[in-house]
C-alpha cells in the first residue's frame, strides 16, 4: 500500500473535515439547477468544483459520473462549459439528470404551458367539489365533492411507503398528471414533471428525510398545483440565466455503472468525479420510491426487482441468490477478514434474520462490484485521466468498521491505478455507536 494510502492526505481539492450536515448544503449561489432535485444526502457542488480544478479539467476534456445520481457532477460542469457523461440506473435520478442537463427550452413558453395546465388542472377540481388550497377539501366547508377520490392501481400502490402521501394530495396529484398528458408537451413534458417529482417530495407527500427516508406527520391536505407552478416558475429563472451554456454536452445513460466499457468510446474520459454507494443498509430505491411510482418510472415488483438488480450491492434488500461479484475479492484478505468478523459478531449477537445474515456477504458483493466496475472502466480511460470517488466509512453492519476509502484504494491499485491521495472531506457521527466516520475522497489516476 503506498503512503498516500496509509497516511490520508489533504491535497488542494480537499475540504477540511468538518461535519457532513455544514459541508453538504447548498450555498445559495449554487441553487440554480442543481435545487430542481436533488437528494437530500447528494454531495455537494462545491466539491465538484474543487476537484475540477484540482485536476485541471478544461473545456477540451471530458468528465464522467459513473455513479451520477441526480447529476450534480454534470450540472456543475456544465455550468463551467465542461462537457460530461453520466451513468445511473435509478430511472428517477436518470430521469432527473437528464431533465438537469436540457437547457435548450424556451423559458416563457415552459411557463406558458404549465399555467394552462394547472388552469385546467384547478377548473377539474373545483368541479368535483375540491379545493388546492392545502387548508381544507371545499366539500368540508359547505360544498359537496362529486367525484370519488381517485387512487393508483394496487399492485403501483402497494409499491409505496405506507402513509407517503394522504388519499386527498393524491387524488389532485393525479389529477395534474392526467391534465399534464392532455395537454403534453414533448418539449415540456420533462421539465414538468421533474417539477412535480421535487413538489412532491417537498410537501405534497408525507415524507420525512433524515439519515433515511420515511413517513413524518401525516397531513390530510396538502397544496399540489401551486406548489408545481413555483417549481415550474424557478426552472424557468434558472434556464434563462444560464441560457449561454446550453450548447455544452452532457449525456446521461440508464444503466449499470459495472459495464461502463459497453456504453463509452474508448480513452474518451479524462476525469472521473464521483460518489458510488456505500456498503450500509440504505436502499436507496426507498429515497425516491413516491415520485418514481406516480411519475410511472416503476410500476411493479418485478420492475423494482430489476431496479435492483442493476445497481452495485451495497444493502441486503438488493442481494441475490444468482450474485457472483463477491467472487472478484475472494483473494482479498482484508475483505475477507471483515466479512469474517461481521459473521462472527452476527452469531455472537444471536440475530437469525435473513437479512443479518446477509451482512458478511454484501460487504463482499459491494467491494466485488465496484472491482468490475474500476475494471471495465480501464480501456475508456486517456492515458494520465484523473479519478475522484466519495466514499464514506461505515458501520452499519453490527458496528463492524469498514474503512471504505482505504479498500477502494487498495483495490484500484491492483487494477493497475495509481493511488495518489486519500482527502478527508468531512466526517460524521454512527447513529448506533455514536462512532466518529470519515467520509474520503479516493483520488486515482490512469497512467494508460
Amino acid at each position: 500500500m503506498t503512503t498516500a494510502a496509509a497516511t490520508p492526505s489533504r491535497g488542494k481539492g480537499a475540504t477540511r473535515g468538518k461535519s457532513a450536515p455544514e459541508l453538504n448544503r447548498l450555498r445559495p449561489e449554487d441553487r440554480a439547477v442543481h435545487d430542481w432535485y436533488r437528494f437530500v444526502l447528494s454531495f455537494p457542488s462545491h466539491l465538484v468544483r474543487d476537484y475540477l480544478d484540482t485536476f485541471g479539467v478544461d473545456s477540451t476534456q471530458r468528465v464522467l459520473d459513473p455513479f451520477c445520481g441526480t447529476g450534480t457532477t454534470l450540472v456543475e460542469c456544465k455550468k463551467l462549459g465542461i462537457p460530461s457523461v453520466g451513468i445511473e440506473r435509478n430511472p428517477m435520478a436518470g430521469f432527473a439528470s437528464r431533465t438537469k442537463v436540457d437547457w435548450n427550452v424556451d423559458p416563457e413558453a415552459l411557463v406558458s404551458h404549465a399555467r394552462k395546465v394547472a388552469d385546467r388542472a384547478l377548473e377539474q377540481l373545483r368541479e368535483e367539489g375540491i379545493d388546492d388550497l392545502g387548508v381544507a377539501p371545499l366539500f368540508q366547508t359547505g360544498r359537496r365533492r362529486t367525484t370519488e377520490l381517485g387512487t393508483l392501481p394496487p399492485d403501483r400502490f402497494g409499491l409505496l411507503l405506507k402513509n407517503s402521501i394522504s388519499p386527498l394530495p393524491l387524488h389532485k396529484t393525479l389529477v395534474l398528471l392526467e391534465t399534464l398528458e392532455q395537454h403534453r408537451h414533448e418539449r415540456f413534458r420533462g421539465h414538468e414533471r421533474l417539477a412535480l417529482a421535487t413538489a412532491l417530495v417537498s410537501g405534497i407527500g408525507n415524507l420525512h428525510f433524515g439519515p433515511e427516508v420515511g413517513v413524518g406527520r401525516v397531513r390530510e391536505d396538502a397544496p399540489v398545483v401551486g406548489p408545481w407552478l413555483d417549481r415550474v416558475r424557478r426552472m424557468a429563472d434558472d434556464l434563462t440565466a444560464l441560457r449561454k451554456q446550453a450548447g455544452t454536452e452532457a449525456t446521461v445513460h440508464l444503466a449499470d455503472s459495472r459495464q461502463a466499457e459497453e456504453l463509452l468510446e474508448p480513452s474518451s474520459v479524462d476525469a472521473v468525479i464521483t460518489s458510488p454507494p456505500y456498503p450500509n443498509e440504505k436502499d436507496y430505491t426507498r429515497t425516491t420510491r413516491l415520485e418514481s411510482v406516480l411519475l410511472g418510472l416503476v410500476r411493479s415488483k418485478q420492475e423494482l426487482r430489476g431496479l435492483k438488480q442493476g445497481l452495485v450491492r451495497s444493502n441486503t434488500r438488493s442481494v441475490y441468490k444468482a450474485d457472483t461479484d463477491d467472487a472478484l475479492v475472494a483473494e482479498h484478505e482484508g475483505i475477507q477478514r471483515i466479512a469474517r468478523r461481521i459473521e462472527e459478531r452476527r452469531i455472537e449477537l444471536g440475530k437469525t434474520s435473513g437479512f443479518e445474515r446477509q451482512y458478511a456477504r454484501v460487504t463482499k458483493l459491494y467491494f466485488g462490484g465496484m472491482v468490475r466496475h474500476l475494471s471495465g472502466l480501464r480501456s475508456r480511460l486517456r492515458p494520465g485521466a484523473r479519478l475522484a470517488y466519495v466514499v464514506g466509512d461505515q458501520a452499519s453492519y453490527l458496528r463492524v468498521m469498514i474503512r471504505t476509502g482505504q479498500i477502494l484504494g487498495e483495490l484500484a491499485q491492483r487494477l493497475g491505478y495509481e493511488l495518489t491521495a486519500i482527502d478527508l472531506f468531512r466526517t460524521r457521527i454512527a447513529t448506533a455507536s455514536r462512532q466518529q466516520l470519515r467520509e474520503e475522497v479516493v483520488r486515482l489516476r490512469w497512467p494508460g
